[in-house]
């Protein structure tokens, strides 16, 4: 952990960046550029999604994706206390604990880049569930080891594979293209160091642990997922809440994209000892 702690402290002096400064807030937006990839919205080949005009498409995906942006900022939050109720009373010599400064404040200009993104895109602040919200209190508090930081991967995989579909895509926002770069480059290092505190996390553990870590881990799984986009999303987009939630939950392209991000995620969990018959 230590060796890889040092490289990536290495990565974050050369690579990082900081979209307050890089990009420029005060630029119109583009009435005919998407907030996301259309492919990767949750109504795309539907046939609510077959009946909206060019229009409607554009203002639902942007309202999607700040939903997105808002539910990563609820997860970022959480991320940052189990990182740093990890590190407490930490070697503070150490390059693991180093990158975990790193990673908490990273993940705090990466908060501030979508509250601004979210804001100037739609206008529109977006949470999860208040039931979701306190179990979201709970797993920060009981969640360690393996559990916080295979929960912090969760998210992390899933929204930069999103995130590498439609940082390229020119049909996207440029300032939302920016956006997904800047997150992508920087939670490719957080990635890694989630993945070796996992591997050292789940070394010698006994089969009652890693059972129960690995319950928890999909449990947390479910609740991150199946937030990110908010129905009142739908609404303020302009659609039918009811009828975009349940043709959401029947569409099988969306439920296709969401299991192909989360590929890398299940390959690790399986390589670890975290994929059981019940998780």
């Amino acid at each position: 952990t230590e060796q890889v702690s040092e490289r990536l402290l290495k990565s974050a002096a050369r690579l990082s960046r900081n979209a307050m400064t890089e990009i420029d807030w005060s630029l119109p937006m583009d009435p005919t550029k998407y907030g996301c990839s259309p492919e990767w919205s949750s109504l795309y080949g539907t046939d609510y999604w077959n009946e909206l005009t060019e229009e409607q498409r554009i203002r639902l995906t942007r309202h999607e994706f700040a939903s997105i942006m808002n539910i990563g900022i609820w997860f970022e939050m959480i991320l940052q206390e189990m990182v740093l109720q990890d590190q407490y009373v930490g070697d503070y010599h150490s390059a693991e604990f180093q990158f975990a400064l790193i990673e908490i404040a990273d993940e705090c200009r990466h908060s501030l880049m979508f509250a601004k993104a979210s804001e100037k895109m739609v206008g529109t602040s977006y949470h999860p569930h208040p039931k979701v919200a306190r179990m979201g209190k709970y797993f920060k508090l009981a969640a360690k080891k393996e559990v916080a930081y295979a929960g912090i991967l969760v998210a992390e995989e899933v929204l930069d594979v999103f995130q590498r579909g439609c940082m390229r895509d020119d049909r996207v926002l440029p300032f939302i293209r920016t956006v997904n770069e800047i997150h992508v480059l920087e939670e490719s290092r957080h990635m890694k160091y989630a993945r070796e505190q996992v591997r050292d996390s789940m070394q010698g553990i006994g089969r009652v642990r890693r059972e129960s870590s690995a319950l928890a881990v999909s449990l947390g799984a479910y609740l991150i997922v199946s937030s990110l986009i908010q129905p009142q999303a739908y609404a303020d987009a302009g659609l039918d809440r009811s009828r975009a939630y349940a043709e959401r939950e029947a569409n099988a392209h969306f439920h296709s994209m969401i299991r192909s991000s989360c590929a890398h995620l299940m390959e690790f969990l399986d390589e670890v000892g975290l994929l059981t018959k019940a998780s």
